[in-house]
């Protein structure tokens, strides 16, 4: 018998051009989140598509956060037994169940509502409503009327939710059907480059050959993936061939931030695996091409990249303790709330070769701690020790950055050992951010041959001052100067293996965003006293980096 009267009501619920109700369901709707400081704010606009207001209202981002689900009046801070419309608020709560409130626990009952608020709220109450349908002593008449009157009247609303989530769930379809993995995200990174140098060539050093206009490229692809949702998993591949400039002018202080060759193949070159611990505490397993800048901040955020950074090799971080062996090795990070990180880390460039001079431990290898403070609002200063040793004829103390003497302090290329101390800090005050370090390195001969005696000493030392004026013509740009002294040996127990003079590195850059993925970053370096001698003439280095990003 109550079939009939049953069909009568939901036919009465559904106005004319909208598509079936849902079948009866307890889920509750999507929270919505209060857009009324958009609609406060826009004094009379002119009639925007309902899809459209919609995609404005569900983007808002409110502290108050989104409508949620009250099953209590009780819940809500702001409401009182004494207030006017008590009862009214606790029957939509207790009686219909649909009852939507903030997730701060206020009602806020005496504010204007958006009608897509009320819409969602109505949404609700229909759902519950639904659920009842079958039993219509459960509804008064004069329910059934309104009902039907706030059907009518919010229709629009209501179908345009409804599309929006019919929408969703099919572009969530595609996309699942589409994935390249449920686990893993894809990025990559294309750099290509115009290079030259500039300069007369002097025969104390050595190279001597005029540079010819190169043009080279790099290319990566990074694969992200996540097991638990607290880790990552990251392999790189990479393809290059960018010409290192010191073959060239002779002086390492030439290289770019970005040079390298693979003969064009394609190759991994990083691997490298993190997970959470604690909230505080996460631990990364390096397989292979893992440096230190992957591990740890390096206090140079405007500067530090390959790809939108320092055009140079010296200048995007300090050589005294970020330019020691990586490769294969572990690190750890502590965090003690947003004050402070310490850091921690041991990395082997040949860990996966099993021969002499070589894995773990009797390789070239170093131990590296970081303690990382931002005592006020943007500054952030560090502090950093780093141990360590290369084999007989594998020395690079200098990471490529410095003067030949830098590189090898002591003469036949001996088994060396180092103390490496590096200070770093950047400060950023409107509209300039402003960083630098100072680094030394206290190397030590490991073994007697010809005129070094093992325990013999050399003092390393390097500075560079960095100035950055972000977002100067559009956002995303970058006007930088770097000024610096590359890795020089100051005193050296060995004869002759002191540098003489003093380099000095000028920089000048502007990375200017062509697009939001396209970057392209025009400027020069000027290396004066080449290898810190003056008898070696000035060497100028242009480029123009373009970076693509997907």
């Amino acid at each position: 018998m109550l079939a009939s009267p049953a069909m009568l009501v939901i036919e009465a619920l559904i106005p004319t051009g909208i598509s079936a109700m849902p079948a009866l369901s307890t889920a509750q709707p999507d929270p919505i989140p209060d857009v009324a400081a958009i609609a406060e704010n826009a004094a009379t606009p002119e009639p925007l598509d309902i899809l459209e207001q919609i995609n404005l209202y569900s983007q808002a981002d409110l502290e108050t956060g989104p409508l949620e689900q009250i099953n209590s009046v009780g819940e809500l801070s702001d409401v009182s037994p004494t207030d006017w419309a008590f009862q009214a608020v606790s029957a939509l709560a207790e009686r219909h169940q649909c009852l939507l409130g903030y997730g701060d626990g206020t009602y806020r009952g005496n504010r204007a509502m958006t009608r897509y608020e009320f819409a969602a709220s109505l949404n609700a109450c229909l759902i519950q409503i639904q659920e009842r349908i079958e039993d219509l002593n459960a509804l008064s008449p004069e329910e059934l009327e309104s009902i039907r009157r706030l059907q009518e009247e919010f229709a629009a609303e209501l179908a345009t939710l409804r599309g929006r989530v019919d929408a969703l769930e099919v572009r969530a379809a595609e996309l699942e059907a589409n994935q390249f993995s449920p686990t893993t995200k894809l990025s990559g990174e294309v750099l290509m480059a115009p290079i030259d140098a500039f300069g007369d060539r002097s025969e104390t050093i050595g190279g001597g050959e005029d540079t010819e206009l190169s043009f080279g490229y790099q290319m990566r692809l990074v694969f992200d993936s996540s097991l638990t949702g607290r880790d990552r998993l990251r392999a790189r591949l990479q393809s290059i061939n960018v010409a290192r400039l010191d073959n060239t002018t002779g002086t390492l202080m030439s290289r770019l931030g970005f040079d390298g060759e693979s003969e064009n193949e394609t190759l991994l070159e990083r691997l490298e695996y993190r997970f959470a611990v604690t909230d505080n505490l996460r631990v990364w397993l390096a397989g292979t091409g893992v440096s230190h800048d992957h591990l740890m901040t390096v206090t140079n955020p405007l500067f530090e990249s390959s790809g939108s950074g320092a055009l140079s090799r010296f200048a995007r971080r300090n050589p005294a303790v970020f330019r020691q062996p990586g490769g294969a090795g572990v690190g750890v990070e502590y965090s003690f709330g947003e004050w402070a990180t310490l850091y921690g880390a041991y990395l082997a460039e040949n860990a996966n070769t099993p021969t002499s001079k070589n894995g773990l431990f009797d390789g070239s290898y170093s131990a590296t701690a970081q303690l990382t403070a931002t005592p006020v609002e943007n500054l952030e200063v560090s502090v950093t020790y780093s141990n360590s040793y290369f084999p007989g004829g594998e020395v690079n103390l200098s990471g490529g950055t410095g003067s030949g003497n830098a590189r090898r302090p002591f003469t036949n290329d001996v088994a060396t050992s180092s103390n490496n101390l590096g200070l770093q800090a950047s400060f950023a005050f409107a509209p300039v951010t402003v960083s630098g370090w100072a680094g030394w390195s206290l190397a030590e001969a490991q073994v007697s041959d010809g005129d070094v005696n093992s325990g013999d000493s050399a003092t390393l030392f390097n500075w560079a001052l960095n100035v950055g004026v972000p977002d100067l013509v559009k956002e995303g740009s970058v006007l930088g100067f770097i000024i610096g002294q590359p890795p020089k040996v100051i005193s050296n127990d060995v004869s002759g293996r002191e540098d003489p003079d003093t380099s000095l590195h000028f920089e000048a850059l502007f990375k200017y965003p062509i697009t939001e993925r396209i970057n392209i970053t025009p400027g020069f370096f000027v290396i004066t006293n080449p290898d810190h001698n003056s008898d070696n003439n000035t060497v100028w280095v242009g480029t123009m980096r373009t970076q693509f990003t997907f």
